[in-house]
């Protein structure tokens, strides 16, 4: 599957991927559904639901956003990532569509990543829509406030907040343009990026999927899936990618 994954690749004239919290979870970074996920301990619609954010923003801040951004600060990109960026390298990637809100694609070398949940690299204020590095922004409270005294919110997509118009424009344009699309890592139960492998399809497409187990798009939407870790499945992939390309 490896070797047939690789052809694909390389026949094909675009090739974009799309991951989820599956590639991340080998960074350290916990998913937020199934097992082990954030979602376990807290209850999304209490933490994650932007109506609860703008009621208790210091609640959210200081039980669930603190310790994510202490595990995302620490978190490095994984072997997957940083396949993936090979990939782009060899020429062989077009883009990356992340559910993912941690910067770790960027932080591997991937150039065009866009960002389908935000990012957790920014904040921006709820008052007057002024952004700051996460990075370069100490909070001296909690909730954290810009200078014009508003709630500084992360720049990511909470429940009940809408796709980024420009990231889900551009991701649907890539869905249908390409002609092998990678799905790494995620469950597609979460809509709409969920929608992309179809979009992807039925364009004509060759969906691939690398993840842990199957998931809806297997044997309905996927042409095949690759099971198992994909810090250790990308890796192999790229190294047959690469063979491929110097022996033509």
């Amino acid at each position: 599957m490896v070797k047939r994954a690789a052809r694909d690749i390389v026949k094909a004239k675009k090739v974009i991927a799309l991951t989820g919290a599956g590639i991340s979870v080998e960074s350290g970074i916990p998913p937020f559904r199934g097992k082990g996920g954030l979602w376990e301990k807290f209850d999304p619609e209490e933490y994650a639901h932007i109506s609860a954010f703008r009621r208790h923003p210091e609640k959210v801040w200081s039980v669930l956003l603190k310790d994510m951004f202490d595990v995302i600060k620490s978190a490095k990109p994984n072997p997957a990532h940083l396949a993936l960026a090979r990939l782009e390298k060899l020429g062989k990637l077009h883009c990356v569509i992340t559910q993912n809100v941690d910067g770790l694609h960027q932080k591997a070398g991937n150039t065009d990543v866009i960002e389908f949940h935000g990012t957790l690299e920014w904040l921006v204020c709820l008052d007057c829509g002024k952004r700051f590095k996460t990075e370069e922004y100490e909070p001296k409270e909690m909730p954290p406030r810009c200078e014009c005294g508003g709630v500084l919110k992360p720049d990511a997509v909470f429940f009940g907040e809408p796709i980024p118009v420009e990231a889900l424009r551009r991701a649907q344009h890539e869905a249908r343009t390409c002609d092998v699309m990678l799905v790494i890592g995620t469950s597609a139960v979460v809509y709409p990026a969920a929608s992309l492998p179809s979009i992807a399809k039925n364009a004509g497409a060759t969906v691939i999927e690398i993840n842990a187990e199957a998931t809806p798009l297997t044997g309905i939407i996927s042409d095949y899936i690759i099971e198992g870790k994909a810090g250790e499945i990308l890796p192999k992939i790229v190294d047959e990618v690469e063979r491929l390309l110097k022996a033509q």
